[in-house]
């Protein structure tokens, strides 16, 4: 894999003709997809030919189980690789499903370094399958100038830029997306009907037949609805777990997530629209492809439009973060928690007296004058060597005389958990700093998701009202100027697991999960996976300004770093180690079984390139 600037063509991206910076893997937006068998041993090795960043790689939903200093965040299982250096990922796919890559260091994502890690069943296929892979674009200007809008002031034609609004009348960051794209390709809508016709991406399938579709939300920020004109869709897996089946007519996936569907090609031979729309109220952020049935005419756009839902036959949407839609839309939601594990064998960790801990982490933009991004108040900063080979070492620790409940720090904000332990995490988007939902995920493991927890909303307007009165936010005058950073439940009875009309047979697991706005999100794990873990929202701005902190777990277990590993530090500090990059090999997609070590070799995969797209 390699990480560079390079030209590629207009029929990229959506068409528009001046030209944009992107960095991408290997030349290809996204980069070319991992396609690999459960418990098969990948080998990427990673050359940074960017010449002026340094760029890491995390394998998303990947738990590292045994190899957390492969997980990729800079400064916290690795150093991050400097222009011209190569760095060797070697890591078990131990679990099937669909995964994907991208970068960890700053804004690259958004830039362009994503792509598809998918992890087989060692059986034959029961179906032939696609790969979808979408995101928001702004064909003007990337990530890093974005982020400093946020920051210092986006204006447009000498007007303030005013933020989305979603559906529940709360709102998104100031990111302005143009356009989205299926496999790296879009068009640019001028209004909701006319656009400048670039060439979509286009799924064939065969009348008759059944197509597993593995979709990846790799954008930055906005959630999309999902849908197939004329073709009911069967949701069977997120996140890499299987689920009960589930029929709907969309489904909606936040950054981070993804979502397998099945659908049947017994429509009429003919072209037919797959649409993403963002839920935006007052922007049209449109993403399409085509599906288009063998036989019919390639260069005919399709004809079909959108399922009409009416009062006596209503639509279904997956996975919302907010209860309600208005009622002109004639639609329910499913929520995520009202989704079943398919396996019968797989029921939550249980409570055990003495090895069960709960923790409140509130993701929010609490402040007087300044709102930055923060858990429970604590705005991270990154440590500048690497923690988890040396745990030790922590520049900015987290002072309680400086934190608090109606407080802000800035400091490497870390949980320590016991090996063994039962940990309920409720993730919270409460208090005064709420107005925005957050698609948090947790590295190092796939979390048990046993409830959901709604704001209060007016179920005609679909508008929320008020945060859930679940959460005690404690501090503050009243819940909605708490700042949050150190609730617990309103009824103490709920303490110790004892909360009502948790999930615990069969519950949804998940590495990343929406956090909707004045809610909350109940989830556990077993602590069994040492090593230090990030914990972040996954919209990059939010990341990017401090919505994260590290999960220190089973410290005294943490394995000992690879032979080699390369140190890095700031300087006055320790005279570094030196490095022991090899030298990379071959360069293929799709990998097959080595039958005498049972490994995959990726060979040299993954290449930071920075990219002209014209």
């Amino acid at each position: 894999m390699t990480a560079a600037l390079e030209s590629t063509s207009s029929t990229k991206t959506d068409g528009w003709e001046d030209s944009r910076l992107v960095v991408v893997a290997n030349g290809t937006l996204p980069g070319p997809p991992i396609i690999v068998y459960e418990n098969q041993t990948i080998i990427v090795h990673v050359t940074n030919h960017l010449k002026s960043e340094e760029v890491t790689i995390h394998w998303h939903g990947i738990t590292q189980k045994g190899s957390p200093y492969m997980d990729g965040v800079p400064f916290l299982t690795q150093c991050p690789i400097s222009p011209g250096q190569t760095f060797v990922y070697r890591f078990v796919a131990s679990l099937k499903g669909t995964y994907w890559y991208h970068s960890h260091v700053g804004a690259q994502r958004a830039k362009g370094l994503i792509g598809a890690l998918i992890v087989r069943e060692r059986t034959s296929l029961e179906m032939k399958e696609h790969i979808m892979t979408i995101q928001e674009w702004n064909h003007d200007f990337d990530a890093d100038l974005e982020d400093a809008k946020m920051v210092f002031g986006f204006y447009e034609n000498r007007k303030k830029f005013q933020s989305s609004q979603s559906l529940d009348g709360q709102f998104f960051s100031n990111i302005k997306a143009q356009s989205g794209l299926i496999n790296g390709r879009g068009r640019y809508y001028t209004d909701e009907n006319s656009h400048n016709e670039a060439p979509l991406e286009v799924f064939t399938v065969e009348q008759g037949q059944q197509y597993r579709f593995r979709v990846i939300a790799a954008g930055q920020l906005f959630p999309w609805s999902i849908s197939v004109d004329n073709h009911p869709l069967t949701i069977i897996a997120t996140d890499g777990f299987d689920i009960e089946p589930q029929i709907a007519d969309a489904f909606i996936i936040n950054a981070g997530e993804r979502y397998d569907f099945v659908i049947t090609a017994n429509q009429t031979v003919d072209n037919y629209y797959i649409r993403a729309k963002t839920l935006e109220i007052n922007r049209n952020t449109t993403a399409e492809a085509i599906l288009h049935y063998h036989g019919a005419n390639q260069n005919v756009q399709p004809t079909s439009v959108p399922r009409q839902c009416t009062a006596d036959d209503r639509c279904v949407v997956i996975n919302c973060f907010f209860p309600y839609y208005p009622e002109e839309y004639f639609t329910d939601c499913l929520p995520i928690d009202g989704l079943k594990l398919k396996s019968d064998t797989d029921p939550a960790p249980p409570v055990h007296q003495g090895k069960f801990k709960e923790y409140f982490l509130n993701f929010a933009f609490p402040g007087i004058k300044s709102f930055p991004s923060t858990i429970n108040g604590r705005r991270f900063v990154f440590p500048t060597k690497n923690v988890l080979a040396d745990p030790d070492y922590a520049n900015f620790p987290c002072e309680e005389a400086d934190c608090g409940e109606q407080k802000h720090c800035f400091c490497t904000h870390s949980l320590s958990i016991n090996h063994g332990d039962t940990v309920q995490m409720i993730f919270l988007n409460m208090g005064q700093g709420t107005g925005w939902a957050h698609p948090v995920h947790m590295h190092g493991h796939t979390f048990y998701v046993l409830k959901m927890g709604y704001a209060n909303h007016n179920n005609r307007t679909g508008l929320k009202l008020e945060g859930n009165s679940d959460i005690d936010c404690r501090g503050g005058t009243d819940r909605a100027n708490s700042w949050c950073n150190n609730a617990t439940w309103s009824n103490p009875a709920w303490a110790n697991g004892n909360v009502p009309g948790l999930e615990l047979l069969k519950p949804v697991r998940k590495d990343t999960i929406i956090v909707p706005s004045g809610g909350y999100v109940i989830t556990r794990i077993k602590a069994d996976n040492p090593g230090v873990w990030f914990l972040h929202c996954h919209i990059e701005l939010h990341a990017n300004d401090g919505m994260a902190m590290l999960i220190n777990e089973s410290f005294p277990h943490h394995p000992s770093p690879p032979t080699g590993l390369p140190n890095c530090h700031s300087y006055p500090d320790n005279e570094p180690q030196p490095s022991t990059a090899t030298t990379p090999s071959s360069m293929t997609s799709i990998f097959p079984i080595n039958q005498e070590t049972g490994t995959t070799d990726a060979g040299e995969f993954i290449f930071m390139d920075r990219c002209i797209i014209q």
